[in-house]
């Protein structure tokens, strides 16, 4: 039987307190959206719906294609939020899930549970559960003397007797397509919030004996829901942990998970080490065997095996295998290093090829420029690469020496196995194999020293 998924994202989120849509604020490093659309999507589902509403134009553009999208204009309920995937599902014959858009942690076997207890009652509906300590703030779930589900009871409109019930509604569902919206379509709103409710259609079912069921989660952190800051760096905390969990069981130490902060999205080969306070972000993909950190970040980057990054920044940059980086290094967007290459202390480099075995050992900026294998780059060497108009290439060949304090003012060329002269300022190429200096005539006075104990103090103040 076909599987399709209602994913309802139109609300603000006023607690939020932010101009973005709730759905699009970023649980590690994706839009929680898009956790729960690819929790249905590895359910099973064969064909998704997002309900946006707020910022529609923002959510759609985050979300892409992949979907189709259903306008809740007002937001007058969660009944009629669903209602808006009506044209949508139609001609629909199957099951749909019923999911909110702010719950990330729902994991795919507990969607695809949820079908199979609905298929193998034969609901008409089925809600999923659980049982709480404490369920202050949920919906009730009140069964009949023989435990069959009956309704479910928002907390604003349940009596004492019920508020004392501890199974609760997650907002996740399970409805058979037929008949779903005729039956949406009759229920009414006249509860304390004034808004059509998709939990009041269990009742309606259950009065015309239409079958209804439930099932209950062990792990109520999955339908924890997002309303708040709080809640969002709650939810984080657990999904990190989640992740650097499955890390750990693939060959990954973690010395510190409390402070590792690692998106879902990233790869890390088996036997790499990451110390504390570490980050890595987007579509990163680290090698084996690598040590990251401590104090380091990586941005959408690439590391081969055998990499070691100590307390620096890579952004958006290719690192090959073997490489040395830092500590305290940046690797702006657009550096491709090749095998071997050292990036020390205090250098910035960008947009920038470094050929293998290249050196860059400490205190130099190297920015749009090509470096050729076996490169020395002496320190406080910088790649003067803008004219105030326009970025220009430096060009450095295979085993050349630039010598400590060399500016080299780009667009310029220094040839394979050329040197330069420490402290020059090089604007002309340097031919393979030359020696190029440009620096002024030292001169030397003598005695000046003595003289100068003997000058008047010049402006003394008595």
């Amino acid at each position: 039987m076909r599987l399709a998924a209602v994913v309802l994202a139109a609300g603000k989120g006023t607690r939020m307190k932010s101009g973005l849509p709730k759905v699009l604020h970023r649980v590690c490093g994706r839009a929680m959206v898009e956790h729960v659309l690819s929790a249905v999507k590895k359910a099973g589902v064969h064909k998704t719906i997002l309900v946006v509403g707020h910022e529609a134009g923002l959510v759609t553009e985050r979300v892409g294609g992949g979907v189709e999208y259903a306008y809740q204009r007002e937001q007058l309920g969660t009944a009629h939020a669903l209602m808006q995937a009506r044209c949508a599902l139609e001609r629909f014959d199957g099951d749909i899930l019923v999911v909110c858009g702010d719950t990330p942690l729902i994991r795919p076997e507990t969607l695809a549970g949820l079908v199979d207890a609905h298929r193998r009652g034969g609901n008409a509906a089925t809600v999923l559960t659980a049982v709480l300590p404490d369920p202050a703030g949920y919906g009730r779930i009140i069964r009949n003397a023989g435990g069959g589900l009956v309704k479910i009871v928002e907390q604003k409109d349940a009596t004492p007797g019920e508020l004392a019930v501890r199974e609760i509604n997650t907002g996740v569902y399970c409805f058979r397509a037929e008949g779903l919206f005729d039956a949406l379509a009759a229920l009414g709103r006249d509860n304390a919030q004034g808004e059509y409710y998709l939990t009041d259609i269990i009742e309606y079912y259950a009065q015309r004996n239409k079958p209804v069921g439930a099932a209950t989660i062990d792990d109520f952190s999955e339908v924890m829901g997002i309303n708040d800051r709080c809640q969002l760096a709650a939810v984080e905390k657990i999904m990190r942990r989640r992740i650097l969990d499955k890390l750990m069981q693939s060959g990954v130490t973690v010395m510190d998970p409390e402070s590792t902060f690692i998106d879902d999205s990233v790869q890390i080969g088996p036997d790499t080490v990451i110390y504390p306070f570490t980050i890595i972000e987007g579509k990163s993909k680290i090698g084996e065997k690598c040590i990251i950190g401590p104090s380091s970040r990586l941005a959408d980057s690439t590391l081969g095996n055998r990499v070691s990054v100590s307390n620096s920044v890579v952004v958006e940059s290719a690192v090959g295998d073997d490489c040395n980086i830092g500590p305290f290094a940046y690797l702006r967007p657009g550096c491709v290093l090749d095998r071997r290459v050292k990036v020390g202390d205090f250098v910035e480099v960008k947009n920038s090829r470094l050929g293998d075995g290249c050196k860059v050992p400490h205190l130099s900026y190297i920015g749009d420029a090509e470096v050729g294998a076996g490169a020395n780059i002496g320190a406080g060497t910088i790649t003067c690469n803008y004219d105030g108009e326009k970025k220009h290439v430096t060009r450095i060949g295979e085993y050349a020496f630039i010598g400590s304090n060399t500016n080299l003012v780009a667009p310029v060329e220094v040839g394979a196995r050329a040197v330069t002269g420490a402290g020059s300022t090089i604007t002309r190429d340097v031919p393979p194999g030359s020696l190029g200096v440009a620096r002024g005539k030292q001169k030397n006075i003598a005695g000046w020293a003595e003289r100068k104990k003997r000058r008047p103090a010049d402006n003394k103040v008595e």
